[in-house]
């Protein structure tokens, strides 16, 4: 008789989203980038030879994102006219926050009726990244997990977060999981901007004025909250003087 068996069947590993859909989030007021934000909104602010929120837009074309969900509030007629003059592959489509800033949380409980996809990818438009090996967009995809996710976030470790003046966000353990840095600790990850999240993380949540840190906070608790770390290059550019050291150290290659 025949010693051989068959091996064991694989369990199967759950299908990457599609993320066809990205929300921008780019209604701020650009305070800390003033006097650069004193006739522009910060999104529109050029670095390295075009707009931050363009540098954003071609990420998400890139990998394969087919429209962006942008919200506007601060010189929103600007945003826009920006925004209508892009032709170049990705759909366009604007949340109006004109009437009420609604801060990252409450902009995304807005946008949500505009947005067909679950789970779903947001990017901060007032932050520049570069990939590394791979795409980080196509990583995070690749990474998520429907079953035990409700929020992944990309992370660039402490020492690498160029531009940035504070001391980290995030600890991950091995699995993955996030906790929040301790008060007047340090922690190794900086929350690069890009995440993926699942509209199960804004339940019960109304769109008013809120941050998506209390979101965060409550899936953490809940142990659904997870962490990827990017491979590339990322710029925290939210300063006059962040933008210039932005372009000498991309500049430098």
């Amino acid at each position: 008789m025949s010693r051989y068996k068959k091996p064991l069947a694989l369990r199967p590993q759950p299908k990457a989203p599609p993320l066809d859909t990205a929300m921008v989030l780019a209604a701020g007021l650009g305070k800390r980038m003033r006097p650069l934000t004193a006739t522009r909104p910060k999104p529109l602010v050029p670095v390295a030879g075009k707009p931050l929120l363009d540098h954003a837009l071609d990420r998400l074309k890139a990998a394969g994102v087919k429209r962006a969900v942008v919200n506007v509030h601060y010189l929103a007629d600007a945003l826009e006219a920006h925004l209508k003059r892009r032709v170049q592959g990705i759909e366009i489509i604007v949340s109006d926050e004109r009437e009420q800033l609604l801060e990252t949380g409450g902009g995304l409980v807005k946008a949500l009726p505009l947005i067909d996809e679950d789970p779903f990818l947001v990017v901060n438009s007032d932050n520049l990244w570069v990939d590394g090996p791979a795409d980080s967009i196509r990583a995070l995809a690749a990474r998520w997990n429907d079953a035990e996710m409700d929020a992944l976030l990309l992370l660039v470790p402490l020492a690498r977060a160029n531009c940035h003046t504070g001391r980290g966000d995030f600890h991950m353990d091995g699995s993955g999981r996030l906790s929040r840095r301790k008060p007047g600790r340090v922690a190794p990850f900086v929350f690069t901007g890009v995440q993926i999240v699942s509209k199960r993380l804004f339940e019960g949540a109304k769109a008013e004025p809120f941050s998506l840190n209390i979101l965060w906070d409550r899936a953490i608790a809940q142990g659904r909250a997870f962490g990827l770390v990017h491979n590339g290059l990322w710029f925290d550019v939210g300063t006059p003087p962040a933008v210039k050291r932005t372009e000498a150290i991309l500049a430098s290659g």
